[in-house]
């Protein structure tokens, strides 16, 4: 499986988006998932510079057959931040039509935001699995950051977008933000994912790119706390 097994992390600023100030800034990772076998790929939120995306999976020999988005925030998916319009997802579908597979609870905030209408958007629940060739791909719902965030488990892979960072996770104060929630995903959802899986993120925030959840559990701070009002008296210090 390994050898059809198709996965690239690419880093905005450097492997794509070269001459976007606001990309550089961001240091998203936009991730391709696929089967070699088919040439069949899907990208894990595509933002900033779409025809360069499409170019990486043009050069390997793979085609964009769907798009999956960890939750709706514009770089991610695209749309506007901090007064600048961020190319995502409405930009691709005028190349490739495509599904964009999203959780049910993020529906309103991704239409809202791309203007992507229902026609596009696949509604997913938690422990959907979505095929790409024979890669099957796990949907996980880990709401905190967003109500719809989402993490996929693919080939001993956790790609985690903004839940989950090697180093802390992510913000629960922003619109639809909610620590408790955080706190569940964390303990709760993501328990079932081995140590020995790979989290990928969604931002380069720490020195390395990627760790084991064994070690991420071991050394990020956000798994060292013994109880929820603990948790939440540091993560959330207003929310209690």
């Amino acid at each position: 499986m390994l050898k059809q097994f198709y996965f690239k992390q690419l880093l905005s600023g450097q492997d794509f988006a070269h001459d976007d100030p606001l990309a550089d800034e961001m240091v998203n990772f936009v991730y391709a998932v696929g089967d070699r076998d088919t040439s069949e790929a899907v990208l894990i939120d595509p933002a900033y510079d779409i025809k360069g995306l499409l170019r990486v999976l043009e050069a390997d020999g793979m085609k964009c057959v769907g798009v999956l988005a960890t939750h709706y925030h514009p770089d991610h998916v695209g749309g506007q931040m901090s007064g600048l319009n961020i190319e995502g997802i409405t930009q691709l579908l005028t190349l490739v039509s495509v599904p964009i597979y999203i959780q049910t609870d993020e529906t309103h905030y991704v239409r809202a935001v791309t203007g992507v209408g229902n026609d596009h958007l696949v509604k997913c629940s938690s422990g959907e699995t979505i095929s790409v060739g024979s890669i099957e791909i796990e949907l996980i719902h880990t709401p905190g950051h967003t109500p719809g965030s989402q993490c996929f488990l693919v080939e001993d892979r956790l790609i985690a977008g903004d839940t989950l960072f090697l180093e802390g996770c992510g913000r629960t104060d922003l619109p639809g933000g909610d620590p408790a929630q955080m706190y569940e995903s964390l303990t709760t959802k993501l328990t079932k994912v081995p140590d020995s899986v790979i989290l990928y993120p969604g931002h380069y925030y720490s020195s390395e790119s990627s760790a084991t959840m064994g070690h991420t559990r071991q050394h990020n701070e956000v798994f060292h706390h013994s109880n929820r009002k603990q948790w939440l008296a540091n993560f959330a210090p207003f929310q209690l």
